[in-house]
């Protein structure tokens, strides 16, 4: 007498090894370039406001870092219009 004997296969992902996986995680921090990008600036003119301090910023190993958390606290923080350049309706 011969037994075949078949394998069980799912193609259900395994649900024990799902937890294992790592999940991506978000940057902590922003280059110049993707500042001056969202702010829609020159990266030239970002880098002179990061040295000024007016943008939220570390150097470390001689390059600038923008921490996501301190620059979006700090983007909220800015006042609309600080200038009064709003043009009139």
């Amino acid at each position: 007498m011969t037994t075949t004997v078949f394998p069980l296969t799912s193609n259900e992902p395994d649900s024990r090894t799902e937890w294992l996986t790592p999940q991506p995680r978000p940057a902590a921090t922003y280059t110049v370039k993707e500042v001056a990008k969202l702010l829609r600036l020159s990266l030239g003119g970002t880098y002179q406001a990061i040295r000024a301090g007016e943008i939220p910023a570390k150097r470390i190993r001689g390059r600038w870092i923008v921490p996501v958390t301190r620059f979006h606290a700090w983007l909220d923080a800015q006042d609309d219009d600080p200038a009064g350049t709003q043009l009139a309706a």
